[in-house]
Parts: C-alpha cells; structure tokens; sequence
C-alpha cells in the first residue's frame, strides 16, 4: 500500500497515559475550520479522572471516525492508547467513560436505567454516479482514517473528497446489562411489559429519539413506570 498521506513517521511515545502517534494536521476541515471526523469544533481543555483517583488535565476531543479519545501537544494529535485506567472524562460539559477502547457519553446515570449514546460516524467517498443525473455514496472500507502498522496505529488526515455522516448509537444500562438502539421500535422492545405506556408517553410529549434532552425524558419515564 501506498501511503501517499503520511508525510513523517513518528516514533512511538510513552508519558504515561498519553501516548500513540500523530494526526497528520493537514487533512480535510470543513467550512469553519473543524475537522468532521471530530466531535466538538476545537480541542478543548478537559479532566482525565484516573481509577487510582489521581486527575490529570489535557487538551482533547473525541474522534468519532476511529472511536479515539485523541489529546493535542505541541500542535500534534495523538491517540489515547490505553482508555482502560481511565475512570472519567470531563469534556465540553459532557462527561465520558471507556468501553474498551471506545469511549461512551453519559447522558443520565444514577438511576434504574442509565443512558449513553455511542459518537460514531461512517467515512464516505464522494458520490459515484448511478444513472439518471443520481449519486451514491457508500461506507467507505477503502480509506481508513488510521493504518495499522507493526508498531502500532498511524492516524491519517481525511481524504479532501470524503465525508463523514453521523451514525451513532444509544445505550442504556439495566440491571448492569448494557443494551442498544437507534430508534424507538428498537427502543420499546427493551421495556416488553411497558411498551404501550412508554409509546403513549412519548406521542403524548412529541417526544423525539434524535434530541439528547427528549431522550434523557423518556428514560426517566421508562425506569419509573410501575
């Protein structure tokens, strides 16, 4: 393979929790400037809460491409490569907890059921023609955002004619049992002996799957019914 992107190879760097490799910085911004595989506009200054219950601060946001919590130091972004000793992640009054190597953010915790929405997105090429003046596009398996290497993963910039769509995910803690959904079909075949009030609730409130504030309300709602 030829890695027409990659302009330096960096050696690997160990400084406790941060290490990993570099994020080329000249890759594909959008119109004001942020970089779609990002979730927040901007880096921003965060809290790493550690499991020992140590705190420690760094300039991060969360790449929703590879699922990396990425951090920034002299002008260079690196991969989070061990998210496993972390406990907690204050970012941009949002707050994450490792799953793996992912990161999930927590919308509702401390009840009977907890929410969490998974920040994902697909890599799509620049739409191909398909006839009749239409465009396709399609999830792209071809161009990755990272290069797995024999030493460990090199981050590349996004090609200038990809994109990056939204393709996250909700899940909910129950019982210590994590579940997942996209929709509201999916969503009340969690909750079998109470989906007719929940579906109730929802229509009732013009509630909406797509706003975190809606979504927050209707598992409130879900944990509370009798």
């Amino acid at each position: 393979m030829k890695y027409k992107y990659i302009q330096n190879f960096l050696r690997v760097l160990t400084a406790g929790l941060f290490t990993g490799f570099p994020v080329i910085l000249s890759g594909q911004t959008n119109s004001d400037g942020s970089r779609p595989q990002y979730l927040f506009p901007e880096f921003s200054k965060c809290e790493v809460r550690m499991k020992n219950g140590q705190i420690q601060s760094s300039v991060m946001n969360y790449n929703i491409v590879t699922e990396r919590m990425v951090f920034s130091r002299d002008n260079k972004y690196y991969d989070m490569t061990n998210p496993e000793i972390v406990d907690t992640i204050l970012l941009n009054d949002s707050k994450f907890v490792p799953s793996g190597k992912i990161f999930y953010e927590v919308l509702l915790s401390g009840g009977p059921v907890d929410l969490f929405i998974q920040n994902k997105g697909d890599l799509l090429p620049a739409g191909k023609p398909v006839g009749y003046g239409g465009t396709s596009q399609l999830a792209s398996s071809k161009y990755l955002s990272t290069i797995k290497l024999s030493s460990g993963e090199f981050n590349l910039e996004l090609p200038a004619d990809y994109t990056v769509k939204a393709a996250s995910a909700y899940w909910i803690r129950r019982n210590n049992e994590m579940l997942s959904f996209t929709n509201e079909k999916q969503y009340l075949k969690l909750f079998p002996d109470k989906a007719e009030g929940i579906k109730e609730y929802i229509k009732k409130n013009r509630l909406k799957f797509d706003r975190y504030a809606d979504m927050i309300q209707i598992v409130r709602y879900s944990g509370g019914m009798k």
